[in-house]
C-alpha cells in the first residue's frame, strides 16, 4: 500500500465524487454535494495513490449517537486489490461508537453484512411519468404550499419523524438550494407531508417524500412531477411502507434499481407507514 494516502475531500473533490457516482448509474442530484457539504465537512474522504484519486467514500455524523455510510467507490481500474477496504476501515472509524445505516447495492450486501450490517428493509428505485388523473387534489381540507413558508423549526421536527437523529443543516439546504422544488401538505396548520425534487443527470429525483396518506402522496407526487422534463421522475420507494409499493405501481413508475437499507444495531423507530420516498441513497 506505498503512496496510499486517505485525506479529507476538497470541494473540487465532492464534484469528482459526484461524476463517479453519475459512472456507476446512481444518478445523483446536480446540486446536492452542497446540501451533503453541510451535513458534516469532515464526512467524505478519498484515498489517493500516488497522489491520485482512486477511491472514496462518505461517513457522516449526526447527532451524538447515529452515522451514515454511503458513497463507497473504488474505481474500476483500482478494484481487488485493497484500496477500497482501507478506505471502508477509515470510514467505519470515524463513525465508530454510533448506530451506522448505510443503503447497500445488491452486489455489496454480503460484504456489508460480513461487517456487522443487517437489512431492515429494500429501497425499490421506480421511474417514469406519473400516469391517470386520480389523487391530483390529495383530500378534502389539505394544502400544498411551498415548503419555505412552512416555519422551519416546523419542517425540522417534521423531519425528524423519518430519521434518526437531527440534520437541521441538512434539511435546510436540501430543501432550499437553487433549482429545486420543495412542497409541503398543510391541514388546518398541521404538516402531513413533504416533497422535494431536484435535477440530476437523468430522471429528476425526488425525496423525501413524506406523507400521512397514500392520497397526500400522490398531490405532491403530481405537483412535484410539474418541475422535471416530459414529467419524468425518480424515486427510491422503501418496501416496508406497502402502501408505497402499491401506489407507485398504479401510477405506472417501473423499477430500475434496488439498494437495502442496513443498520449495524436496532432498526430506527421511524414512521415507515409514511414514508413512500426516502431522502438520498448516499446521506439517508
Amino acid at each position: 500500500m506505498t503512496g496510499f494516502e486517505i485525506a479529507g475531500a476538497s470541494a473540487a473533490d465532492m464534484e469528482m465524487i459526484r461524476g463517479w457516482a453519475d459512472e456507476e448509474g446512481w444518478n445523483p442530484g446536480d446540486s446536492d454535494r452542497f446540501a451533503f457539504a453541510v451535513a458534516d465537512p469532515e464526512g467524505f474522504l478519498v484515498g489517493r495513490l500516488d497522489g491520485e484519486p482512486v477511491a472514496c467514500i462518505s461517513a457522516v455524523r449526526y447527532g451524538a449517537g447515529f452515522g451514515f455510510i454511503g458513497f463507497y467507490i473504488a474505481r474500476p481500474a483500482f478494484r481487488g486489490r485493497g484500496y477500497g477496504i482501507r478506505l471502508w476501515r477509515a470510514g467505519m472509524e470515524r463513525l465508530d461508537g454510533r448506530l451506522v445505516g448505510l443503503d447497500g447495492v445488491v452486489e455489496q450486501q454480503d460484504n456489508y453484512r460480513k461487517s456487522g450490517f443487517r437489512s431492515a428493509w429494500n429501497n425499490i428505485r421506480v421511474e417514469g411519468a406519473p400516469q391517470g388523473r386520480g389523487g391530483a387534489d390529495g383530500e378534502a381540507g389539505v394544502e400544498i404550499v411551498d415548503a419555505a413558508t412552512i416555519p422551519f423549526g416546523l419542517l425540522a421536527a417534521y423531519d425528524r419523524r423519518f430519521f434518526p437523529a437531527p440534520r437541521d443543516a441538512f434539511l435546510s439546504a436540501w430543501t432550499g438550494l437553487p433549482g429545486r422544488t420543495a412542497l409541503a401538505a398543510v391541514r388546518g396548520g398541521r404538516i402531513e407531508g413533504l416533497g422535494v425534487i431536484r435535477p440530476c443527470s437523468a430522471a429528476h429525483r425526488i425525496g423525501p417524500l413524506y406523507a400521512a396518506t397514500p392520497a397526500v402522496a400522490t398531490a405532491l407526487l403530481r405537483r412535484l412531477a410539474r418541475h422535471a422534463p416530459e414529467g419524468l421522475v425518480s424515486v427510491d420507494v422503501p418496501d416496508a411502507n406497502p402502501e408505497a409499493t402499491v401506489l407507485f405501481k398504479g401510477l405506472g413508475l417501473v423499477p430500475t434499481f434496488e439498494t437495502a437499507r442496513m443498520y449495524t444495531g436496532p432498526v430506527p423507530d421511524l414512521a415507515l407507514s409514511e414514508l413512500f420516498g426516502v431522502t438520498s441513497l448516499e446521506l439517508g
